[in-house]
This record gives C-alpha cells, structure tokens and sequence, in this order.
C-alpha cells in the first residue's frame, strides 16, 4: 500500500545518491550511547545462526561479536566503506531510490536491519514489501533512527514531520506492506539542566516488526 505522496517523496537536493555516497565516511553518525544501546538490542533480538541482512549500512554494523551468526550481508552505496566492515561475508552496491528490487531469494533472510537511513528512502512502501518478501517466516526488520541527517538528501516526509510522526510514518508504512504491528523503542538520554545542550544524547528510536 502506497503511503507517501509526490510532494512528500521530494528531496531538496535530487542529484543522484551514488554521487554524494561517492566519497567515504569513515565516521561514527551517532553517538556511543545510541550504538551500545542499539547493540544490546541487536544481542537481545537476533538468534545464534540466522543469516543477517544490513541495509545501507557503511563501516561498522554495531552487531555483537559475541553472537554466531550463519551470514552477515551488507548492503550500502560505498564500496570503500563495505569492504572495511569485517562482519560482512558478502555485500552489493545499491542505490534503492533508483530500484527498490532487492537480489536476493525469497525467505532467505531471518533478520533485515537498517540504522540512520530510513530517512534517506524516497520509495520506502515498494522496498518494505521486498523485504518482507526475502525475510524468512516469522523474520524481522529492525529499523532504529535518531533525530540526525543529512536534511538536504531526506525527503519531505522526513524534514517536515516531528520526531513522533517520523515514528508513526515508519509504523504506517510496515503494517500496510508484509508486517505485524511492530514494537517500539524510545530512549532519551537527557544530562541534568544545567548542563549545555551541547551534552544532549542521542534520542534513540527503533522499531522491530515481524513479517505477517
């Protein structure tokens, strides 16, 4: 089911992904107390021996080393970046504001992650559906964000929207392609008053949905 309008589907900047990806970023985009806390749930969450599948996805997935899984498949627009990412068994390049076709066979995957790039997809209706196509039954799609981006590459769903509504447009979208109503994280870490705004956590939002 379609969700997003024209309009809302509009970046401020519509030159193609892959030129902007072009250059690596070997920098963390979120702070360690949203990773550790992404982490732990990554623990909580996955099975020992599922094959994992992390969507746009750069130098460092945040999943546990303590965990044994089958297969680690990475996903992103930077080949640089993949290739530095250990955990991966295997990887492609793939811009999913181009095609939303995911090469990979159906059921072939226990669990989907994606981290700090929901907020990038223009088409995200079309790709959740192939996602719950190659996730296996009962597999789930972790999605976790914060309150950064790179604002001229979002689409208008996001700038527009409050953090809250970001979370409800995720949800909408999940529960009307392939998934069960999902579960939903928030932590906020804020410091005490009198401390600068500069010391603010990252806000930490996940939601973990499971195919219908």
């Amino acid at each position: 089911m379609e969700v997003l309008n024209n309009y809302q589907r509009k970046k401020l900047d519509e030159s193609n992904d892959e030129e902007f990806y072009s250059d690596p970023k070997f920098v963390y985009h979120l702070d360690e107390n949203f990773r550790q806390y992404l982490s732990n749930i990554y623990k909580n969450e996955i099975a020992n021996n599922s094959t994992v599948l992390d969507l746009m996805s750069s130098w460092d997935s945040y999943l546990p080393e303590e965990k044994k899984y089958k297969k680690v498949i990475g996903h992103g627009l930077n080949k640089q970046e993949l290739e530095k990412n250990k955990i991966f068994n295997t990887y492609w390049i793939q811009n999913f504001n181009s095609n939303q076709v995911i090469p990979l066979a159906s059921k072939s995957v226990d669990y989907c992650l994606m981290v700090a790039a929901w907020q990038y997809l223009q088409y995200p209706e079309k790709l959740t559906r192939e996602i719950a196509r190659i996730l296996s039954n009962q597999g789930k799609f972790l999605i976790a964000f914060s309150n950064r981006a790179f604002w001229h590459k979002a689409p208008n769903i996001w700038i527009s929207s409050t953090e809250e509504e970001r979370v409800k447009y995720v949800r909408k979208v999940l529960i009307t392609n392939g998934f069960s109503e999902p579960k939903i994280i928030k932590k906020f870490n804020q410091p005490p008053l009198n401390i600068l705004n500069f010391f603010k956590k990252d806000p930490f939002y996940c939601l973990i949905a499971t195919k219908e």
